[in-house]
């Protein structure tokens, strides 16, 4: 009989020894019951803080599956309709341009940017880069919001969609697939929608109901002290990182721009209820957070056969296809992983990874540090232990 417990163990030692990741921690649930729980490594390797259950992270992109289940709550009770324009909760998104291939024109009266392309990444915006207008004016406005976090006007989340939706867009809205800030768009429709702050939203709706304690848009002073260091891991040795990345800032202090996309810190014990939330239909110890119904519209593939094209060149997506904020698995036996028909979640840049599998009834969950990680090798590996 395989010792799943103990490969994994052995596994991620390696991993920590190998200096692939400083810390981490990999919770398994079968049922919404805890099947296994590991950990290795550091939170902060220069004072010898071991990466515990505890331990406070960035999500990053794995803030996203929150964002598009606090977007459901308000789909759900008739709040906002999927096929609602953009432009109808924040004004620079009408009458948007887009530049492809050079040329610029307007987007299509007759198809503007919906809600539901901010939840299938099928909108036109894009994340920060070099190679476009859409990519280069995305990245001069985080940079003023990095800039001015030192001031006391920092950049809003309304006010970055505001300033967003005057930068000409990739592409028609609805023609392809295109990974970006869509969720952080997604993140204001919520908060003008709602009449909240997102994160007050969220902690409303979501973060109360669901006992996730330790889950915000910034880590309060008196948890610092568990908030886990970022390390970049292409040295012989983890070397922290410091940066503001994507407007989400180091330190873990309050932000005026509360990311949809990138901007929670949590704990892994804070995300297991919301997966278990998911995988029991929406109801979590017997309260009703979503419905049935809504939560198999939540985690149902959306792409058309052309977005899905675009999904092709994530080489590492292979199997999988894509709708409300998350990846998935649509063609089993087309996936590079051990994976079952159906199962959904996402991960961050940092390496946070969250998968729900239905069909085994099982969640999974992992959380580490390292820059520019995304899902890598050992999060693989980790996955095939459990689903084999």
């Amino acid at each position: 009989m395989r010792d799943k417990k103990q490969l994994l163990q052995d596994c991620m030692n390696r991993m920590i020894e190998e200096n692939e990741l400083a810390g981490v921690n990999f919770l398994v649930l079968k049922d919404g019951k805890e099947e296994l729980y590991a950990e290795a490594g550091f939170a902060n390797r220069e004072e010898k803080k071991p990466f515990k259950r505890d331990t406070i992270v960035r999500l990053y992109s794995q803030s996203k599956p929150i964002t598009a289940a606090a977007a459901m709550l308000l789909f759900q009770d008739g709040i906002i309709d999927l096929y609602e324009p953009v432009g109808k909760y924040i004004d620079s998104f009408n009458n948007q341009e887009i530049v492809e291939a050079g040329v610029r024109r307007p987007v299509r009266f007759d198809r503007p940017m919906f809600i539901k392309d901010l939840l299938d990444m099928t909108s036109g915006l894009v994340y920060p880069f070099t190679d476009t207008i859409s990519e280069i004016e995305t990245g001069n406005i985080y940079n003023e919001m990095i800039d001015r976090f030192s001031t006391d006007n920092m950049m809003s989340t309304m006010e970055f969609a505001e300033r967003l939706g005057k930068v000409p867009l990739a592409f028609q809205p609805g023609e392809h697939f295109r990974y970006g800030t869509s969720a952080d768009i997604l993140g204001a429709v919520i908060e003008k929608a709602s009449g909240m702050k997102l994160g007050e939203f969220m902690e409303e709706r979501l973060f109360k109901p669901l006992n996730m304690k330790d889950t915000a848009f910034y880590v309060p002073d008196e948890k610092q002290d568990r908030y886990a260091m970022a390390y970049n891991c292409y040295d012989p040795e983890p070397v922290p990182y410091s940066g503001n990345n994507l407007g989400i800032r180091d330190d873990g202090k309050k932000n005026a721009f509360e990311s949809g996309g990138a901007g929670l810190f949590s704990t892994i014990d804070d995300y297991a209820n919301f997966a278990r939330m998911l995988m029991n239909d929406g109801t979590f110890e017997g309260k009703e957070i979503l419905t049935k119904r809504c939560v198999r519209f939540m985690t149902s593939p959306q792409l058309t056969d052309a977005q899905q094209n675009d999904l092709y060149g994530w080489s590492t997506l292979g199997g999988f296809s894509y709708g409300n904020l998350m990846r998935i698995m649509k063609n089993p036996d087309r996936a590079g992983i051990m994976a079952g028909m159906g199962e959904y979640g996402w991960d961050g840049w940092l390496g946070p990874y969250f998968a729900n599998d239905p069909e085994s009834k099982t969640t999974i969950l992992m959380l580490t540090q390292r820059v520019d990680y995304g899902t890598g090798p050992a999060t693989r590996k980790f996955r095939n232990i459990i689903f084999s």
